[in-house]
C-alpha cells in the first residue's frame, strides 16, 4: 500500500540536513533501522487544493493536517487568493489602510457576547499570544500570569516560557522563567490518585486558588490566566465546562483577568465561532490567529475589553507586518465567506459525523481516547508492551495512514491529531475516516515494529 516516494525522498536527503537536528538525522536513521523499524513516510508537498494536497510523486492525500489547522476553508482557496493579490496591486505594503479598520468592526461583531470590542494586531498566535499577557500584566500593573501544563502558545522565547508542552522546551532558559506560573490543566492520561476527570478539574481549580496564592505569588500580584479553551498542541484535549466556569469564578473572585488562546480553537473549529461559547464564558480578552486569514496571508491579533485595550498606556505590541493590506484582505474575505456559506454550522454538522464514525474506535486495543469538539479531533493511543512508548503506535498509524493517502499530525505525543477544513466535503471526511481506522486496525494486529522508526526527528514527519 507503500505509495513511490522517491522524489520527495530525494528533498528529504538533499535538505533535512540544512535544518534543526539535521545533522543527526541519518545517524538516528540508521540506529533505527539495526532495531528493525523502517523509516517513517514522510513527503514533499507539490500542490494544495481544497480537501487534498498532492506530493512531488504526484500521489494525492486527504488532507487532515490542514495547514496545522490554518485553512478553515480548505487550501489555496481562489476567493481568498484574488482578495489578496487585489490588496497587493493597490497598497502594496502599507501600515495605515482602510482594510485593518473594517476588519477590526467586523470581528468587534462576532465576538463573544459583543463583550470584546477593541482590536490590536500581530502577525502570528505567537505574538498575539505574548501581546495579550503584556496587555494583561500592564492594565493590572502587576507581575504574574497563570499558564498551564501542557499548553502551547507559541516558539518564541516568550511563549515557550508561557506553554507548558515538555519540560524539554524550557531546556537552558530555567531561568528567565519568573513570571509564567504553570497550573495542572486537567487532561485525561494525566489523573492523578484514581481520581474521576470531574474530581481532577476540582483539584485543578483548587490549586490555582489556594496552592498558588500560599506558595508561589500573592493574589494581588497576579494579573491573569491564560487557557486554551481546548489543549490544542498538547493533545486536543477538551476540558470540562465546570472548568472554564471554574476559571472565569477564580477570575471574577480575585481579581485577575481571563485570557482564552483561541489561536486554534476559535472561528469555527469547535463548530461554535469561538470555543468558549460551548461554555458560556466570556473571557477578558481573546487571541486570534490562523483561521482569520483563510490560510493564505499572515494576519492575528488580540481583541479586548475597551478599557484594557483603551486605555492602557503602559502597553506596547505589534510590527512591521502586523496588519498588512494583504492579512486584513484576507481576514475580511473569510469572514465574509463563513457567512455567505455558513461554515460554522458547516462544521458542527461535519463534527457530528466524525463522531458518528469514530464511535467503536475505542474498541481497538492501541486506542486510548478518542476525543473532539466539532473538527478539533484528537485520538491518543497506548502500546500493549511494557517496553515500547505509546508514542511510537501515534507514530506508526500516523505513519501507515499516510501510506493510505491521508495526511494527519502526530508530532511529540501519544495521539493523532486532525483538523479537517471547516467545509470539507462530508464524503472526503468519511473516507478519510475509514483510512484511518484500517490504519489503526492494521497496527492493533500487528503493532508498531511494521511503523516508524521512533527516534527520528519531527519536524518534516
Amino acid at each position: 500500500m507503500t505509495a513511490n516516494r522517491a522524489k520527495s525522498q530525494a528533498v528529504l536527503d538533499r535538505g533535512i540536513k540544512l535544518f534543526r537536528n539535521g545533522l543527526r538525522y541519518d545517524d538516528e536513521r540508521r540506529r533505527s533501522a539495526r532495531r528493525g523499524y523502517r523509516q517513517p513516510s514522510q513527503i514533499i508537498i507539490d500542490r494544495a487544493q481544497g480537501d487534498f494536497i498532492w506530493d512531488l510523486d504526484g500521489n494525492r492525500y486527504i488532507d487532515f493536517q490542514n495547514g496545522w489547522a490554518t485553512n478553515p476553508i480548505g487550501n489555496a482557496h481562489p476567493e481568498i487568493i484574488e482578495a489578496v493579490d487585489a490588496a497587493h496591486r493597490r497598497f502594496g505594503f502599507h501600515y495605515d489602510h482602510p482594510l485593518r479598520y473594517e476588519l477590526a468592526e467586523r470581528l468587534a461583531e462576532i465576538m463573544p457576547a459583543g463583550a470584546l470590542p477593541r482590536f490590536s494586531y500581530e502577525v502570528s498566535g505567537t505574538e498575539a499570544a505574548e501581546a495579550a499577557v503584556n496587555l494583561a500584566l500592564c492594565f493590572k500593573q502587576r507581575r504574574y500570569v497563570i499558564t498551564f501544563a501542557a499548553s502551547y502558545h507559541g516558539n518564541s522565547l516568550g511563549t515557550k516560557l508561557l506553554s507548558g508542552l515538555d519540560s524539554g522546551n524550557l531546556r537552558y532558559m530555567e531561568a528567565w522563567n519568573g513570571g509564567a506560573i504553570k497550573a495542572p490543566y486537567p487532561y485525561s492520561d494525566v489523573v492523578p490518585a484514581g481520581m474521576t476527570h470531574a474530581q481532577y478539574a476540582e483539584f485543578c481549580l483548587w490549586y490555582i486558588d489556594n496552592h498558588i496564592p500560599a506558595s508561589v505569588a500573592p493574589r494581588d500580584n497576579i494579573a491573569a490566566i491564560m487557557v486554551e479553551p481546548g489543549l490544542a498542541e498538547g493533545g486536543n484535549w477538551i476540558p470540562s465546562t465546570d472548568f472554564l466556569q471554574g476559571l472565569r469564578r477564580l477570575c471574577d473572585k480575585n481579581d485577575w483577568l481571563l485570557i482564552a488562546d483561541e489561536v486554534l480553537t476559535g472561528l469555527g473549529r469547535t463548530g461554535r465561532m469561538w470555543a468558549v461559547e460551548h461554555y458560556d464564558v466570556i473571557p477578558d480578552l481573546l487571541v486570534v490567529g490562523k483561521n482569520l486569514s483563510g490560510g493564505i496571508a499572515p494576519c492575528a491579533g488580540v481583541a479586548a475589553r475597551d478599557d484594557i485595550l483603551g486605555d492602557n498606556p503602559d502597553s506596547s505590541s505589534g510590527s512591521t507586518f502586523a496588519g498588512t493590506p494583504a492579512g486584513c484582505a484576507a481576514g475580511l474575505k473569510t469572514l465574509e465567506i463563513y457567512e455567505r456559506d455558513n461554515v460554522v454550522a458547516q462544521a458542527a454538522h461535519l463534527g457530528e459525523v466524525a463522531a458518528d464514525v469514530m464511535s467503536g474506535w475505542r474498541d481497538y486495543g492501541v486506542v486510548n481516547e478518542v476525543r473532539q469538539n466539532g473538527l478539533l479531533i484528537g485520538v491518543s493511543f497506548q502500546s500493549p508492551n511494557d517496553d515500547e512508548k505509546d508514542e511510537w503506535i501515534a507514530k506508526a498509524i500516523r505513519s501507515r495512514m499516510l501510506d493510505n493517502g491521508v495526511w494527519a499530525i502526530s508530532d511529540r505525543e501519544s495521539n493523532v491529531r486532525l483538523y479537517p477544513a471547516l467545509n470539507m466535503d462530508e464524503g472526503t471526511l468519511r473516507e478519510g475516516l475509514a483510512r484511518m481506522e484500517e490504519a489503526i486496525a492494521h497496527v492493533d494486529r500487528h503493532g508498531q515494529d511494521l511503523g516508524d522508526a521512533p527516534n527520528l526527528p519531527t519536524g518534516t514527519i
